[in-house]
């Protein structure tokens, strides 16, 4: 039996399909364009390949989109045809078990699977990448780096996966609040492998999260190449740079930065909105009018209404159609969710529970103006945000909006209380943001006091 660059035994005969097989897993582990490309050659030269079907399905199941559940589906379906033959490793088999838990609702049980992986093949960077992506969709940091710190001691420098695997280290370090050490791991990752756009974004996170976007500047200009062979991940790591430039005041950078960069394409993948929704509505918080950018994303977001697959993807959805003034597809939306966590058969579905629907009326009645609701109900919805998945910096718009919602309807020490957790969880550093709300708090209850009628009334 032939081994990949891992040392994975592989069922394959071929050594061209096995060559192929190794680009494809680089090319994940970097988040590369070409993935699909090798995964097509891997299919084509060994068609029985049940691995290869099921890193398909979990591709397109992780793509948060009903429409992909049918390739997803497809691809399931020839694994398990593909394991007839007989000739899949027990490693092999783990990854079919890992699609068919998730298209049944339990990404947890897909962890689990590559878990079991790891645990007879600790040096499987394929394995642990999976395993780090699903959690990162599901928003579980701790096991993220529980499950990185349990593999990285096997691997030696000689590792042909050690500067990834030290990238998604730097990013789940970063996520538990360790942003010393996230910083050097990052760097690490970077300086092992190059194109690692994944700890070079680590990185750029630290400095989103210890407020120093001068430095994080430094840390990315000039290292573009890091990103620029990447698929749609590309476009997130602009939005990395855009939210230092906002950090800085600089209005027009940001918004040369999402015509050119993080918007330019008007793609669907619900990544991508998040990226320009989010940017947008911090802009706007801000006091800046974006003009028609709202336009596109809203048009996007309306035909996915009905989606259901993230509760994450639906939350942006909303930010769209909010600026969008979609209103009547805004209800059906908020509709839906509603459906959903009535529902609570799958993980997902209790997502949209908890902590989806109180965010969802949350921003429904912030879009409508009625800041006492709003506040209410994303301030309920705060302490169960983590299971909404992605990042703290991706999830901050929320914050920010629970805050501003607070301020406008006249909850100032409860804002306050707010930006204290939040200026906490950043280990006492202060941005940009965090000092124009404590500011606004001063000065309405200045307002307040003198019987003046404050702004948001």
């Amino acid at each position: 039996m032939k081994s990949d660059l891992f040392g994975n035994d592989v069922s394959l005969n071929s050594e061209a399909t096995v060559a192929s097989w190794n680009e494809l897993q680089l090319a994940f582990l970097a988040h590369g364009a070409t993935t699909p490309t090798h995964l097509g050659a891997v299919l084509e030269g060994a068609p029985d390949f049940a691995m290869a079907h099921a890193l398909k399905g979990l591709f397109c199941a992780m793509l948060g989109r009903s429409e992909m559940t049918v390739a997803a589906r497809e691809a399931q379906s020839a694994a398990h045809k593909a394991l007839a033959s007989g000739t899949a490793t027990a490693r092999e088999r783990l990854f079919v078990d890992a699609l068919d838990h998730w298209l049944v609702g339990q990404p947890i049980l897909a962890i689990n699977a590559m878990e079991e992986v790891l645990k007879h093949h600790p040096q499987d960077s394929l394995a642990m990448k999976v395993s780090h992506a699903i959690r990162f969709i599901l928003g579980d940091a701790k096991g993220m780096r529980r499950s990185i710190e349990a593999v990285l001691p096997r691997y030696g420098t000689d590792h042909p996966g050690l500067g990834y695997v030290n990238g998604c280290y730097a990013f789940a370090l970063e996520e538990t609040g360790d942003y010393s050490l996230a910083e050097a791991t990052g760097r690490q990752a970077v300086e092992h492998s190059p194109n690692d756009a994944w700890g070079l974004h680590a990185v750029a996170h630290v400095y989103d999260m210890t407020a120093n976007s001068t430095a994080g500047l430094d840390w990315l200009t000039g290292r573009e190449a890091a990103w620029a062979h990447c698929n749609n991940f590309r476009y997130h790591v602009w939005w990395h740079k855009a939210l230092m430039h906002l950090d800085n005041g600089q209005v027009d950078e940001v918004l040369a930065l999402y015509d050119t960069e993080i918007r330019k394409d008007h793609t669907d993948d619900y990544r991508d909105i998040s990226n320009g929704a989010s940017l947008l509505m911090r802009l706007e918080l801000n006091g800046v009018d974006v003009g028609h950018r709202w336009e596109e994303m809203a048009s996007i977001s309306e035909t996915r209404t009905e989606d259901g697959c993230l509760i994450f993807a639906d939350l942006h959805y909303l930010l769209a159609l909010m600026g969008g003034n979609r209103d009547a597809a805004l209800s059906r939306l908020v509709g839906r969710i509603q459906d959903d966590a009535n529902a609570s058969r799958t993980e997902a579905q209790l997502r949209m529970a908890k902590p989806g629907l109180s965010t969802a009326v949350g921003l429904e009645a912030f879009g409508d103006g009625d800041y006492k609701s709003a506040f209410l109900n994303l301030a309920q919805a705060r302490q169960h945000m983590q299971g909404a998945g992605g990042s703290h910096a991706q999830r901050d718009v929320f914050e920010r909006m629970t805050i501003d919602a607070g301020i406008r309807a006249g909850f100032f020490e409860e804002s306050k209380t707010i930006l204290d957790d939040r200026k906490a969880q950043r280990n006492g550093f202060e941005d940009g943001y965090a000092t124009a709300r404590y500011e606004m708090i001063a000065n309405y209850e200045q307002s307040s006091q003198q019987g003046l009628r404050l702004p948001a009334e």
